[in-house]
């Protein structure tokens, strides 16, 4: 057992040495506004960096080609010691922030979920609101996944650790012939649309800095801001259509961008089943919700419920929690339904999280295809989703998953109401958190967030934002027997 977790130290070194260098942005931001936090990000630079080197050359000699249970052990370790790494600066530049807080808040980056303890966002130095909205960026494709971009000694099992680190049933699939390049190409759709959106928001009306860091929110579908008030601080229709098409863009799969990139053509999001359904699902809850919030009397008309249910509609159904009004004060229905969506809309290969459109699709075909052999119990109906037969094995996989995440959603909101939680509040916690969304309801809605919680229930819910990015079957596969067993 011993010799598994020396495996893994040595790129695990490699990988906190290379992380090392995120730092390199908040210390320019304080430096360039005189924030008063230099000193806590660069001492955590250099622990980080000495932690990294400390693990790389103890375990340097044990260093062999991965297997794919390293890079299950690897991502799960991962994951967890990054984002203590990266509460340190926390900590040490906001008094009296503690360590469970400061630790929630850290996770709540990395795993691009942007659920956070913190009031009085505006105010924050500069530098660390900026670190926060770079968690999110740097987590949204995957830390591990962009270590093996820019630094490819990581490379080594590299194939084993994207499976393992990935969303989605479908990870076979190579864009390049070779991985790295794969990897690569992804995280350059990924920066480029960043980009995009720093100046599309700049345009908009936003200040350089605002607009970096939501630009770093909506393409990691990350709920942080640098406003209590989120986007409903600018009240700016343009500024909403903006993010509405970024958080679009960043809920379909990078590959099918990358594709339609390297066709020059924008058939390939019509092809592509999971895109077409994704689209279609959120128009419809939009004009749907909208029509319905209006016949509430929420709002005085049609467009302006427009505006508002489909900014927030496609915010949470994408697990991006940025908020432009208090859904929570609308009819209970609105609220539920946007949470319900961010447990199915987002796309694999995407930053957003949940069960995942085709996982949903491969449900549906599925329940047909038991309908319709009941009816012909001797015909042959192939499950297909846009053209690709699904294996037997794919669909067995899928309802593992679905049974697993709704097992742990039920699990844990037990957990929290046993706590003291009330019911609602406890279950949308969950299920915020699970799909790496931002807000719940109630007590963890819009206009609040998870600073009333206690600290066992902010490690509940630090917990279920883990298993959530890491869909559940990463984090628990190396407590398995099985996985110990030589």
């Amino acid at each position: 057992m011993f010799r598994d977790f020396l495996h893994v130290a040595g790129p695990l070194g490699s990988l906190l040495m290379a992380f090392s260098a995120a730092f390199i942005l908040p210390i320019g931001a304080s430096l360039l506004y005189d924030d008063g936090a230099l000193l806590p990000f660069a001492f955590s630079a250099v622990a980080d960096f000495a932690l990294g080197l400390l693990l790389w050359r103890t375990a340097r000699r044990h260093e062999r080609e991965l297997k794919s249970r390293d890079g299950y052990l690897l991502v799960a370790l991962a994951w967890p010691l990054l984002a203590a790494t990266a509460m340190l600066p926390l900590a040490l530049a906001l008094p009296g922030l503690s360590f469970s807080r400061a630790y929630f808040e850290a996770m709540s980056g990395i795993t691009t979920s942007g659920a956070t303890v913190l009031t009085n966002v505006d105010h924050l130095p500069q530098a660390v609101n900026l670190w926060r909205h770079e968690l999110c960026w740097l987590g949204g494709l995957g830390i591990i996944s962009l270590g093996m971009a820019v630094l490819p000694l990581l490379g080594i099992g590299g194939m084993q650790i994207y499976r393992a680190e990935s969303t989605g049933p479908v990870k076979e699939s190579k864009l390049t012939p070779r991985f790295v390049q794969t990897v690569r190409s992804l995280w350059l759709i990924y920066g480029g649309l960043t980009v995009a959106c720093i100046l599309a928001l700049r345009l908009a009306g936003m200040n350089w800095f605002d607009a970096v860091c939501h630009a770093f929110s909506v393409l990691s579908l990350s709920g942080f801001s640098t406003h209590d008030a989120s986007i409903g601080y600018f009240d700016s229709p343009l500024i909403e259509l903006v993010l509405v098409v970024f958080m679009l863009l960043a809920g379909i799969n990078f590959a099918t961008h990358y594709l339609a990139w390297r066709r020059k053509s924008l058939r390939v999001y019509a092809r592509d089943a999971e895109a077409r359904a994704f689209l279609v699902l959120l128009l419809a809850s939009c004009m749907g919700l909208a029509l319905y919030v209006r016949l509430q009397g929420v709002y005085p008309d049609y467009w302006s419920a427009l505006r508002h249910a489909g900014f927030n509609t496609i915010a949470v159904a994408t697990g991006c929690g940025l908020f432009s009004a208090d859904y929570d004060a609308w009819p209970l229905f609105a609220g539920l339904w946007m949470l319900l969506l961010s447990c199915l809309a987002a796309s694999a290969g995407s930053t957003g999280g949940g069960i995942k459109m085709v996982r949903t699709l491969i449900l549906f075909k599925q329940s047909s295809r038991e309908l319709f052999g009941l009816v012909h119990p001797t015909a042959v109906h192939t499950l297909k989703v846009g053209g690709q037969v699904i294996t037997a094995r794919a669909a067995l996989s899928v309802l593992s998953f679905v049974h697993l995440y709704t097992v742990t959603i039920v699990g844990l909101t037990l957990v929290l109401i046993l706590s003291g939680m009330d019911v609602l509040s406890a279950f949308t916690a969950i299920i915020a958190t699970i799909n790496n969304g931002a807000h719940g309801l109630r007590e963890v809605g819009p206009t609040h967030n998870f600073a009333s919680l206690s600290d066992f229930q902010l490690w509940v819910c630090t917990f279920s934002m883990l298993a959530g990015r890491l869909e559940l079957f990463v984090l628990i596969v190396p407590f398995t027997p099985a996985y110990w067993r030589e």
